[in-house]
């Protein structure tokens, strides 16, 4: 279907439209009867009021043709030939339009024989005059006797027998007498000779005193609306608007001309603004489907088509979020916001909306821009985990790109430990139960360094970026700065070089100097995660002293003078939790962030470190609500 013009062309057309048509009317007259119409005879001069020879003007009842041989007037269906008009004693004289009177003085019935039924003045301004009932009167009726052909022109036969009847309501009685019967060629030429008189009467008639007062108080000229069946008087003024001219557009207005080239220039100016847009629109629909297809090219040449999640329309997230509405936003990240979603199916997701993609206006800065939103979809889609997110789809439109993933109801560690009502959640927040988290995040890396293949660095793993459900399981999210490892055929490496990515706080300082991406960078992520699990304290605080500015900087100098226990999360010493498996975790999380990468554990011996960890926690409080065992398979 195509769709509707936009309001600003639908208001340029609609001002062109109105302008031509000003531009059509006659801007000289206001009606057609304020035009100069032809002369017919009898009329010497154009017919004044109440004749006319032009439809809509003068009286309805005295509108005139004119003829070859003259003006015609209609009375009730009735037409006759105008033969006189007197002004003064307001008398029409008139003949019928009859056959010929030698066709009417043959034996046979005409094809059009004297007037059937009688003429009829009813509900016309006009009755007979006088003189002319009585002529009629003088007419001698006839005996049918003395008649013929009377079967076949039976009203003739009567009409000469009665010829007063021709004339409905003449008031007279025919003479009795039988002498000089007529036959119907002397009717006729009665007729002929001595016409009809009819007379009108202005007094009972309202369409005369409401032209008087509309050519006396007006200056108007008398109609009447042709369009209506009552045919209701109408009084038409010289030089007033019709409803499509406006006053300022008369003849007599000085400012005529003016306005109507600013009019002109104006309708053109929105021509050029409409024809403009056009051109906008059409290369912006044109950029935007270029925009789609080079992402969709993009996914289906690095992978596999079967693997790809379904693709969204942007009107169906934008729907299931409430139009982006505040209210639904569940959080932030580096690249982009989060928002609360219920699909068509009732499916509730949290659709990640992509910052920047309006502000990234270089040609670089959208293909960064589309390089992370592909590669989040390239990754999540090639891979399968219980500690992992699971994208559901995408939606790549010009008005945003927009992930969809699993909604993870009970927030994200980070909410957890450092969020506004961080002091409530933190008593579910017990040492075993962080241990678990510890243990479960340590598996998401593990496939991904060890299984996945190539192998993936997530590079951000920080806090806000791990999803806990209501039974405090893990999900970890937020892949737009992953990259898989793939080496060249020819290179002995063992990582990538690449500019450094991430979170401050969380960065690996070695990967920050050196550009090189390996396995053991998401390694010194999980170290600061893990000093955030003992400690309870942010990654990058800068309330805090200079030097204590970056969480592993602070904890590292006081494992390294023996005092943790300054740094230890005061709900866990209330709780009374051991303080040798915080020990344990806190010499796990020392290694992780050793600086130089090699002195660091890997992914394997993570799991196997914080599995023993976990198992001394089971000694010495209530079994864990997670099923470590079944989340690693």
């Amino acid at each position: 279907m195509t769709p509707p013009y936009p309001p600003s062309q639908s208001i340029t057309l609609t001002v062109v439209f109105v302008f031509f048509r000003l531009l059509a009317v006659d801007l000289t007259t206001a009606h057609e009867c304020l035009r100069t119409s032809t002369t017919c005879p009898p009329f010497s001069s154009p017919p004044s009021f109440p004749f006319s020879s032009s439809p809509g003007c003068g009286h309805p009842s005295f509108q005139i043709k004119c003829s070859p041989n003259g003006s015609l007037i209609s009375i009730n269906d009735f037409t006759f030939h105008i033969f006189h008009l007197d002004h003064n004693s307001r008398t029409l004289t008139l003949y019928p339009e009859t056959p010929s009177v030698h066709n009417l003085t043959h034996g046979s019935c005409p094809s059009t024989s004297l007037s059937d039924p009688p003429i009829n003045l009813t509900g016309s301004p006009f009755r007979f005059s006088g003189a002319l009932c009585s002529r009629f009167s003088d007419l001698p009726q006839c005996d049918n006797s003395n008649l013929q052909n009377c079967i076949s022109c039976s009203w003739d036969c009567k009409l000469l027998g009665r010829p007063f009847q021709l004339l409905k309501h003449c008031c007279v009685k025919s003479s009795d007498s039988k002498q000089g019967c007529n036959t119907r060629g002397d009717l006729c030429k009665f007729l002929l000779q001595n016409q009809i008189q009819i007379q009108w009467d202005e007094r009972n008639d309202t369409y005369f005193s409401k032209c008087k007062d509309c050519r006396s108080k007006k200056n108007g000229v008398c109609g009447f609306n042709l369009s209506d069946a009552l045919k209701p008087f109408l009084c038409l003024i010289p030089n007033s608007p019709t409803p499509l001219s406006p006053p300022w557009i008369l003849r007599d207005n000085p400012n005529r001309i003016v306005l109507l080239c600013a009019l002109f220039i104006f309708t053109c100016l929105l021509l050029v603004v409409a024809v403009a847009l056009l051109i906008l629109r059409y290369r912006v629909l044109k950029s935007s489907k270029n925009e789609q297809d080079s992402t969709t090219l993009f996914l289906h040449r690095h992978g596999s088509a079967n693997l790809l999640p379904p693709m969204f329309s942007y009107e169906e997230l934008e729907s299931s979020t409430n139009r982006f509405h505040p209210r639904n936003k569940i959080g932030n990240g580096g690249f982009g916001s989060v928002y609360l979603g219920q699909l068509y199916d009732g499916l509730v997701v949290a659709v990640k909306k992509l910052h920047g993609q309006h502000a990234a206006t270089t040609a670089a800065g959208r293909a960064a821009l589309t390089k992370s939103f592909c590669n989040e979809i390239l990754i999540l889609s090639s891979i399968n985990h219980p500690n992992l997110v699971k994208l559901h789809g995408y939606c790549s439109d010009p008005r945003g790109l927009l992930l969809v993933y699993d909604y993870v109801p009970n927030g994200t560690l980070a909410d957890h430990l450092h969020g506004s009502k961080s002091l409530y959640r933190k008593a579910s927040l017990t040492w075993q139960v962080r241990v678990d988290i510890a243990l479960q995040t340590a598996l998401a890396l593990e496939y991904l360094h060890f299984t996945v293949q190539p192998a993936i660095v997530h590079r951000d793993i920080t806090s806000s970026n791990i999803f806990v459900d209501k039974e405090m399981r893990v999900k970890v999210g937020d892949f737009g700065l992953s990259r898989l490892l793939v080496f060249p055929e020819s290179s002995s490496s063992e990582y990538v070089w690449t500019g450094p990515q991430g979170t401050p706080g969380y960065l690996d300082p070695d990967y920050h100097k050196s550009f090189q991406l390996t396995e053991k960078s998401d390694v010194y992520s999980f170290g600061v995660v893990l000093f955030e699990l003992i400690s309870g304290m942010k990654a990058v605080d800068h309330s805090r002293d200079k030097r204590e500015v970056a969480l592993a900087d602070m904890v590292v100098s006081k494992i390294q003078v023996g005092a943790l226990h300054l740094v230890v999360d005061p709900v866990l010493i209330l709780e009374g939790e051991t303080m040798s498996t915080v020990s344990a975790v806190a010499e796990l999380a020392f290694q992780c962030v050793a600086a130089d990468k090699d002195d660091r554990p890997d992914a394997k011996e993570l799991v196997a470190e914080l599995n023993r960890i976990r198992n001394r926690t089971r000694g010495h409080s209530v079994p864990s609500t997670v099923d470590l065992d079944a989340s690693k398979a």
